[in-house]
């Protein structure tokens, strides 16, 4: 049986196993049976869902068929077999089941319960959980692929790491915004200036990124957590975006997703290559220090009087933030034209950030 996956099935992998670490999670009755079970220093081998398929690849044990509850589940993995619960968690099935999966099924694993869970997660679309009672190790197996459960305690120190990180990072990418904007207002903008703006955009994601899948093993532990994340990455990704739109070639927002996506899949030396993020951005044969003019997306977005969308009609009618700055200070009634409130606040906002008026 070949274990390679399409991109399509990689995704349902993913979602799949995302779905069975949040079952697992703290909080919830299976995590509290699987610690009594480690407590207990017991072993167990668990299949959730896909129950037709399940016993069909084993034999014997006990017929149930009674509610699922921690205090079940812990007793029961007393026995030896595998336990074999519905897919909602709501019915115990089977007991003290003998599981024979193919032993041509490709796994990795050494521990005779962790062979048998990677295999019949191979062979079945259920979840299968491996309690190993030598090593005190619990996993987690969906498609073949392991996920090892860690304890809060665990968990936590990697929390504390990120959170600063992220406190340290977001605080160098308000910097470097607000610089931003002053170089946009004076028309003088660096190739290398963008790159090093995304090489922050793209640290504070990838370590929000790795803390969301932290938060989602803590379960109910991670609920303070997740508001600091939030907190932390603010509208840090809407500002992301508008900032490629500003100087990619191509500035619809469906692009500047698609540059998004190639930005966080390349390696971080050629994160750190200002030709590479030219490349990217839909330009060839520009250095470092070559000159880059931004639409004002961004910028106009971040004053208070533009509304939801106006941001990108005033682009549209004016074709750059150095342009719009010209043109109003020449016809600020221009801005009235197509529908800003309160043009003469936005002309005062814009030059305010300029240091052109007080």
């Amino acid at each position: 049986m070949s274990t390679s996956q399409t991109p399509e099935d990689a995704q349902d992998t993913k979602a799949r196993l995302r779905d069975a670490i949040r079952k697992t999670a703290p909080g919830t009755s299976l995590r509290f049976a699987l610690d009594m079970i480690l407590a207990g220093h017991l072993g167990a081998l668990i299949c959730i869902g896909d129950t037709d398929n399940v016993l069909a690849a084993g034999d014997d044990g006990f017929r149930l068929d009674i509610s699922f509850t921690a205090n079940r589940l812990f007793e029961l993995s007393k026995m030896d077999g595998a336990i074999v619960i519905d897919r909602g968690l709501t019915k115990i099935l089977r007991a003290n089941y003998h599981l024979n999966p193919s032993p041509s099924l490709p796994t990795s694993e050494t521990g005779m319960r962790h062979r048998t869970a990677a295999r019949m997660s191979l062979l079945t679309k259920a979840v299968v959980i491996s309690v190993s009672e030598r090593r005190q190790v619990v996993a987690i197996y969906v498609d073949g692929h392991g996920h090892q459960l860690q304890s809060v305690p665990e968990l936590m120190s990697s929390v504390n790491q990120m959170l600063v990180s992220m406190q340290s990072t977001r605080a160098q990418l308000d910097r470097a915004l607000l610089r931003l904007t002053t170089l946009e207002l004076d028309d003088y903008v660096t190739l290398s200036d963008i790159a090093d703006t995304i090489y922050l955009f793209e640290v504070l994601m990838t370590v929000s990124e790795q803390l969301s899948d932290i938060i989602l093993q803590l379960g109910s532990e991670g609920k303070t957590i997740e508001m600091q994340r939030e907190e932390f990455i603010g509208n840090a990704s809407s500002d992301y975006t508008l900032l490629i739109r500003d100087y990619a070639k191509d500035s619809s927002e469906e692009h500047a997703q698609c540059i998004r996506k190639q930005l966080h899949e390349i390696s971080n030396s050629q994160l750190h290559a200002p030709d590479k993020i030219a490349e990217l951005l839909g330009f060839e044969n520009k250095g470092e220090e070559s000159i880059m003019v931004p639409l004002g997306l961004r910028t106009l977005s971040n004053v208070s009087v533009v509304r939801k969308g106006m941001a990108d009609k005033i682009v549209d009618e004016f074709g750059s933030l150095q342009q719009l700055l010209d043109d109003i200070e020449q016809n600020p009634s221009k801005l009235d034209e197509l529908g800003v409130d309160n043009p003469s606040i936005l002309a005062d906002s814009l030059y305010r950030m300029w240091g052109k008026r007080a």
